[in-house]
């Protein structure tokens, strides 16, 4: 079975491999099918919804919670992608546990950004998760037609030349964070919107930029789950498949919720 590379490592060819050995072979009578991809992941996102809003109430009366989140939602993701790497039959445990934790983490970090909009006397309109929610619908649903139309297919050569494209903004994304210990690197900083001018609109259009290629990742999911499914995949990948989607919205979610600040920290209201 050959199957594209996903986002995820833990979607790579061998660790689905894995998953098909594990549940007996090519000869399967109860295979994965796309409805049950939708549905697991449909689940998944419930769970990660509920825990950030969860979290989203209990950071007033918590205050240390945000920091516990990072570095907690670190070091869970982590330890969750390696353990299905090495056994992807816990993704039914390993996919809603993933969803849970990244739902507290962003929870936290859209408290911690309306909180600094607040200090500036700025609102954000309906908020800025419910903003970040709808920027990350809009793009899936997007995405689900691009895929669902034939207009963009992630085929091999897309898929390497997105892998490529995102290993190279993960190298920048470093270099940038060392540098800032030595030598303020202005148009990363979220804090750059508030000032205006070149180094607000640098910000914004890379905001921009990252939230295409984290976009464009969904369409490789997509095309990784009709692999799977016209390769007669067990049913127990059903959640595995779900897991990769879920890592991508997660990562989706995250820069539309950048994106919403900036923008609100550069045209918002101010009282």
């Amino acid at each position: 079975m050959s199957v594209l590379t996903s986002s995820n490592p833990v979607l790579s060819d061998s660790a689905l491999g894995r998953l098909i050995d594990e549940s007996g072979g090519a000869v399967r009578t109860n295979t994965a099918t796309i409805p049950g991809v939708m549905q697991k992941t449909g689940i998944c996102t419930v769970l990660a919804v509920a825990a950030g809003a969860a979290a989203y109430a209990l950071v007033p009366s918590l205050p240390w919670l945000p920091m516990v989140a990072l570095i907690g939602s670190m070091v869970l993701s982590l330890i969750i992608g390696f353990a299905l790497y090495f056994k992807p039959a816990l993704a039914p445990i390993g996919a809603p546990l993933y969803s849970i934790v990244q739902g507290v983490f962003l929870g936290c970090m859209s408290f911690v950004l309306e909180g600094i909009l607040a200090s500036r006397g700025i609102t954000a309109t309906g908020g800025l998760a419910l903003q970040a929610f709808i920027i990350t619908g809009s793009v899936m649903v997007s995405m689900l037609m691009l895929h669902t139309f034939g207009i963009i297919r992630a085929g091999p050569r897309f898929t390497t030349v997105l892998t490529v494209v995102t290993a190279g903004l993960a190298v920048a994304m470093l270099a940038s964070f060392v540098v800032s210990f030595f030598m303020p690197v202005p148009f990363m900083s979220l804090d750059a919107a508030f000032d205006g001018g070149k180094n607000a609109w640098i910000g914004l259009a890379i905001n921009v930029g990252i939230l295409f290629i984290a976009s464009l990742w969904l369409l490789v999911d997509f095309a990784q789950i009709d692999e799977a499914v016209a390769a007669g995949a067990p049913k127990s990948m059903e959640w595995l498949l779900a897991f990769g989607l879920i890592v991508t919205l997660a990562w989706v979610y995250f820069e539309a919720l950048k994106l919403a600040f900036r923008l609100a920290a550069m045209f918002g209201e101010r009282k």
